[in-house]
């Protein structure tokens, strides 16, 4: 039994997607899914190691999955590893192959890029707008030649993406990660995909829009030259828009700090707690 353990924002489904995509180095399609919300990263202790032949870890940090990992080595299974986030020490094993770079400028979807020699680069920059990278995406739109029309396409994408991955649990999503990735990868032209009408990429955008409004109207804590702070509710909506809401904020207005705040469930109303 082959894993794809993922996260479930955009770069993560993004990645496998081109793995999937790719004819140039095949990936299992006959796979155990294992992902979740943005938020959930330590997925690997769910493989099961008494089924497991291979894992492909996409998007994940390594030193969350640190102890999960190793208990996989030792069990002699391969395991492919692709991030960007914080790796502490990697473990030293003829079975992992690894593909990690902390660089602040590139993501999981650019790296499984380089490593596909560019063969979906399309879905690579959509996946690093949707993961705020804006100046890395914008330079591998221009190798390609892409023009501003284009590269909006594929940045709503990425956007609309990422958004569903946000939530309290995927509950509160308006597609589990895993449903998403097998709906994506039906298309290897990520441009076929948004001009197709009715697309999954209209469905979330229309969700998007929605979601969006009502965070545009929430209650402003603060908004000097310093600080913008926004009060979302205790709401799907706003657990669903957070992320993606203080990503526009901050690149509105870059040099200044942005909090976006969530009441969370608390039974003592005396003492809310918040996610920021």
């Amino acid at each position: 039994m082959h894993y794809d353990v993922f996260n479930g924002d955009a770069d993560g489904i993004i990645a496998l997607v081109q793995l999937r995509l790719s004819n140039n180095k095949p990936h299992p399609k006959d796979t155990r899914l294992i992902t979740g919300v943005k938020r959930d990263i330590s997925l690997l202790k769910q493989v099961d190691v008494s089924l497991a032949t291979s894992v492909t870890v996409l998007d994940i940090s390594l030193e969350k999955n640190s102890e999960a990992l190793t208990a996989l080595l030792n069990k002699n299974i391969n395991v492919f590893y692709v991030d960007h986030h914080r790796a502490g020490k990697l473990p030293q094993s003829s079975n992992l192959t690894s593909l990690i770079d902390t660089d602040a400028n590139t993501c999981t979807s650019l790296l499984v890029n380089n490593y596909l020699e560019g063969e979906f680069a399309l879905w690579a920059i959509a996946a690093a707008f949707g993961d705020n990278m804006q100046t890395s995406a914008e330079k591998l739109a221009e190798q390609y030649q892409l023009s501003v029309a284009q590269q909006a396409l594929l940045k709503e994408l990425g956007i609309y993406i990422n958004y569903n991955g946000y939530g309290r649990n995927v509950e509160d999503l308006h597609f589990h990660p895993a449903q998403l990735l097998e709906k994506l990868s039906q298309y290897a032209n990520p441009f076929a995909l948004i001009n197709e009408t009715g697309s999954i990429f209209h469905q979330l955008k229309a969700a998007y829009l929605a979601d969006m409004g009502k965070a545009k109207g929430s209650e402003v804590l603060v908004n000097n030259k310093q600080l913008t702070a926004v009060q979302l509710a205790d709401e799907p909506w706003a657990r669903r828009v957070s992320g993606v809401f203080g990503n526009e904020l901050a690149n509105a207005a870059p040099n200044k700090a942005h909090v976006v705040v969530t009441q969370n469930e608390s039974d003592d109303e005396q003492a809310p707690t918040f996610t920021i």
